[in-house]
């Protein structure tokens, strides 16, 4: 795991305005305890790195940068913030931090924009909320701890089970969502699993699932005998998300009216997001590239991170 070691600490007692160097900080569940940034919110700890710093003043010649003059609480070296991910933590003796957000809009009236011209934080310094309070001081280091993103992919089929063919559903789906990780740079693991259309093993599997952060299911979505997975899936949701099924179903039935047949759900088991998919590959294709520009979204709903 990477080091993050603490350059500065850095507190202002108002919004927008560079913030002056102190010899330590406390941190408690709100933040850096007398900043104006503290408080019950996504964005209570400020952090940027030194070799943006560098960067900045590389591009001012002769020009040095004092700490805290882009606002951030935490000055830091050792790792590229800006390359990390939402709840994503970093853990040190006393104090743990978890990634809320990277970059933010800039204000152009702020006084850091008037007094230095330019500024890195909007692009580069990232915002934390605390999960461990305690004391900090410059000098102290920080291990870099990626949140491991899990998905279950669970195709349900008696045939696909008994080998009577194939399961082409399941490792397409687990295609889809190793692409849609690489590219957003998330840690993750998938597992996959095949079973038949059985009430009480479907059952079973969701409910060992709630360890894992996404559970996608193939098959038994249609109007067959067996076809149960709604049946089964709907009544163990704490909430349904019924839009993204709606939306599908129409965009695709518009021109295929047998899309509008399946009886596709999702929703959310504690913090888990279940996504009740048909079987064939054509359908699990249409269906995640409707879903997965709203995970990153979702994820930070059902954690309390307000994005908006």
């Amino acid at each position: 795991m990477s080091k993050l070691k603490v350059i500065s600490l850095n507190t202002s007692a108002g919004k927008g305005t560079v913030k002056k160097p102190i010899e330590k900080a406390t941190i408690d569940f709100n933040g850096m305890v007398g900043d104006a940034h503290a408080g019950d919110w996504h964005r209570q700890i400020s952090l940027l790195g030194i070799e943006s710093y560098r960067k900045m003043e590389a591009k001012k010649a002769d020009v040095k940068l004092d700490m805290g003059v882009f606002a951030e609480n935490i000055t830091t070296e050792g790792l590229e913030l800006h390359k990390t991910s939402v709840f994503d933590r970093f853990v040190g003796d006393q104090i743990e931090l978890e990634v809320t957000q990277i970059g933010k809009k800039c204000h152009h009236g702020c006084d850091i924009m008037k007094q230095i011209g330019d500024c890195v934080m909007p692009v580069e310094g990232i915002f934390c909320r605390v999960i461990k309070a305690g004391e900090l001081k410059p000098g102290d280091t920080f291990e870099y701890k990626p949140r491991v993103i899990k998905t279950m992919v669970l195709t349900l089929s008696d045939r696909a089970y008994n080998g009577v063919y194939e399961d082409k559903s399941g490792p397409f789906a687990e295609k889809m969502m190793t692409e849609f990780f690489d590219n957003s740079g998330r840690h993750y693991n998938i597992d996959r699993k095949i079973l038949p259309d059985d009430a009480a093993l479907i059952k079973e599997a969701l409910l060992e699932a709630k360890n894992y952060d996404i559970v996608i299911t193939t098959g038994g979505t249609g109007l067959g005998k067996r076809d149960i997975t709604p049946d089964v899936v709907k009544p163990m949701l704490d909430k349904e998300i019924p839009g993204i099924m709606e939306h599908i179903r129409i965009k695709y039935g518009a021109h295929k009216p047998n899309a509008l047949v399946s009886r596709s759900v999702a929703g959310t088991i504690d913090a888990t997001l279940v996504y009740v998919l048909p079987g064939s590959t054509k359908a699990v294709n249409e269906y995640l590239n409707e879903i997965i520009p709203t995970i990153e979204h979702s994820f930070r709903m059902i954690h309390s991170v307000d994005s908006h």
